[in-house]
């Protein structure tokens, strides 16, 4: 999306310190903290502009303010074994039992190849990117998924009944940047129509079916509809079976079932966030993280050559007509880090209100954005 008129651009280290503080002054411990803030500002560094700065506000800030999350994490072990481990995450932030989670797979791999641990009554932790690309940064391929709210239809449906449930997977490679595969289940995420909400923009037809049947494009309407039940998001491959929407919708039921059976969690609309009098109540979601170390297989060495090789044969394959470049996952991210690196996060200007209400609520008066 191309950034909007009016937007601020504020370096990395001054929002990633924001976050930290804004976390601690709603009663997270320092180290928890860091880890919010940490896997916050990746999301912008990398160019998931929808789930980095501009999501601590609604998604973390308002619902910890609101009492269905809590800002102290307590995790608590429900079975660990050799290889496998299920964590509960006691509503508390979902960034910190996923960064442990992901820990335990990558530990675990290391001493007997493969890792895994799934976690229960968490919340929404940020970019499943981040957790993955914790493997492959330790010589591992990384594989994780997350389900959410209720977003997608079924094929053929119109209720919205799925989360975005994104599948993600992480691979080193002996290029500058790993292989990251992070993308919902859906065709677009709850993430980017809120940002197209921010900026007051209309969506492309397709995206999002009313029960009738027709798309909708207005995204503050849709957001509203989505919590009414009275939208939904199509599935990767879109309605019907014509182009494949089927397959979209198979995968978010593969995120489903493990992010739900694995650990006896929560699933469909048990994650609404309202209770049978329409109160709000925590969304306690439920991931699963896969760590399968390289080493047991082949050398490192040799594993990043060959998906090395991989990519770059993919990258020099004949172009399209018209088009000057192909690009393999990942790439878009560390060409968007390289370049951000040098300016900053761009900041819209809904954000930047969001930004001094928190500083403000929370006196934070050691912090002057160049917006204000």
């Amino acid at each position: 999306m191309d950034i909007e008129k009016g937007s601020v651009w504020i370096p990395f280290p001054t929002l990633e310190r924001f976050m930290h503080d804004v976390f601690i002054g709603l009663g997270a411990p320092r180290a928890d903290a860091a880890i919010c803030a940490a896997v916050l500002i990746a999301a912008d560094k990398y160019g998931f502009d929808s789930h980095g700065i501009s999501r601590l506000k609604p998604i973390y800030y308002d619902r910890i303010r609101q009492g269905i999350q809590r800002a102290q994490t307590r995790i608590r072990t429900v079975k660990d074994t050799t290889t496998t481990a299920v964590l509960d995450g006691g509503n508390g932030m979902g960034h910190v039992v996923a960064h442990k989670a992901m820990t335990l797979a990558i530990r675990k791999a290391r001493k007997y190849g493969l890792g895994m641990a799934a976690v229960r009554n968490s919340t929404h932790f940020g970019i499943a990117g981040y957790y993955a690309l914790m493997a492959a940064e330790a010589g591992m391929v990384g594989v994780c998924g997350t389900n959410a709210r209720p977003s997608i239809a079924p094929t053929f449906g119109v209720e919205n009944m799925l989360g975005t449930n994104p599948l993600t997977f992480a691979m080193p490679t002996d290029e500058r940047f790993p292989f990251l595969l992070d993308c919902a289940t859906s065709i677009v995420q709850r993430g980017k129509i809120e940002i197209y909400a921010k900026l007051n923009r209309k969506m492309p037809p397709g995206w999002v079916v009313a029960h009738d049947g027709t798309s909708k494009t207005d995204p503050h309407a849709v957001l509203a509809d989505l919590v009414a039940g009275t939208a939904a998001l199509l599935p990767l491959g879109g309605a019907g079976e014509d182009h494949a929407g089927y397959k979209g919708y198979g995968y978010a039921t593969v995120v489903e079932i493990l992010s739900a059976a694995l650990q006896r969690g929560a699933y469909l609309k048990m994650l609404n966030g309202v209770d049978a009098k329409g109160r709000k109540i925590p969304y306690p979601l439920g991931h699963f993280f896969l760590a399968i170390d390289v080493a047991h297989f082949t050398p490192l060495a040799a594993f990043k050559k060959i998906a090395g090789h991989i990519l770059r044969e993919l990258r020099a394959s004949q172009k399209a007509p018209g088009q000057k470049r192909i690009y393999t996952a990942g790439e878009k991210e560390y060409l968007t880090w390289r370049t951000r690196q040098k300016k900053g996060v761009p900041v819209n200007r809904e954000t930047q209100k969001e930004i001094l209400a928190m500083r403000d609520e929370l006196g934070l008066k050691k912090y002057k954005f160049p917006f204000e």
